[in-house]
């Protein structure tokens, strides 16, 4: 089964946190990221918090943790994690794009991406131009990278059998083609592009797991509808700062026509909904439909009525385990 998450928002929905509940629960072979270290994915297992720019956040399980062949990455960063997380079980695609510092260098002295976009300054956009006036270095290139080299698409179609997770990156309305363009990432962040970014058929996807938050949070500049002053967000309890900048993220309530807009442009098989404790403070480390506030199952099942697709992993905190999985009753064995 080759499973992809994707996020339906614009980035931080907790996709991270998904994806370590599968590796633990699912126990899949192969894990896949795609993307590039400007986004990182966060999570809390046993208490300490990890943030995850290159890997996938599978590592709390066994799996075999891989980056795709349309991902980019930064030697330094790849390296420090895989040592943390345990280099034996780290890939990278041979085909892999590779950040070097002058790609930072040109990024961070583009004024209008740093002010008027909000970029992150990692080097990301300036790669991708590279990549495709095909001047890009890629890991084949790199000798110190030889032993970590794979073909990804070869892995994910040997192990498919034992389970993939293909992790996405940011978020549905940063894609490059289907986002608040000119407030948008370097490449496509839909499902149809994790799936190509990772050399994926889109036939031989089994499942799509499209992940929502509570509420909607962005960084960076473009349009929020419905955002918040900070004051009222900070009231509610939902301040978050970015995993990678640090920035403050502008907030808003969940926005129906948004999940309404990701659902199409992603065709998910199931959805999942993480920090539900965050509207409904009863619901926290909950793990069992039943013992769910009653108000915050009226709203999972209203969502759920709205968007036609079953919500099947609803997160109450921080750690991987903290899921009610619905998978079962909703998907059958």
């Amino acid at each position: 089964m080759i499973t992809i998450v994707v996020d339906g928002l614009f980035g931080d929905t907790g996709k991270g946190k998904i994806t370590a509940y599968l590796a633990l629960r699912d126990s899949p072979a192969l894990c896949v990221r795609t993307g590039a270290p400007n986004a990182g994915h966060t999570v809390v297992y046993r208490g300490v918090q990890h943030v995850l720019r290159t890997l996938p956040s599978c590592f709390v399980g066994p799996s075999l943790l891989a980056v795709a062949p349309g991902a980019l990455i930064r030697l330094d960063v790849f390296f420090a994690e895989a040592e943390k997380y345990g280099a034996a079980r780290v890939k990278v695609d041979e085909g892999a794009g590779v950040i070097e510092q002058a790609h930072v260098e040109r990024e961070r002295a583009d004024e209008y991406l740093m002010k008027a976009i909000g970029s992150t300054g990692q080097g990301v956009g300036a790669a991708m131009v590279d990549r495709v006036l095909r001047r890009l270095r890629l890991a084949r290139d790199f000798p110190e990278l030889s032993p970590y080299l794979a073909d990804v698409p070869a892995l994910i179609q040997e192990l498919k059998g034992k389970g993939v997770v293909i992790e996405g990156t940011q978020g549905t309305f940063l894609s490059l083609y289907h986002g608040t363009y000119p407030y948008v990432t370097s490449r496509d962040t839909t499902a149809s592009g994790i799936a190509s970014e990772a050399g994926v058929g889109p036939k031989d996807v089994d499942e799509v797991v499209l992940v929502f938050k509570s509420f909607v949070t962005r960084v960076g500049g473009g349009p929020l509808p419905g955002e918040l002053p900070p004051e009222e967000a900070e009231r509610r309890g939902w301040i978050e700062r970015g995993a990678v900048t640090g920035r403050p993220r502008r907030v808003a309530p969940f926005n129906l026509e948004l999940a309404k807009r990701a659902v199409a442009l992603n065709s998910p098989t199931q959805i999942a909904i993480t920090k539900l404790d965050a509207l409904y403070k009863d619901a926290a480390g909950k793990t069992r439909w039943e013992d769910l506030p009653q108000e915050a199952r009226a709203w999972v099942d209203w969502l759920e009525d709205q968007l036609n697709k079953p919500i099947t992993l609803i997160g109450t905190g921080p750690e991987p385990d903290q899921v009610v999985d619905l998978r079962r009753a909703k998907l059958g064995p």
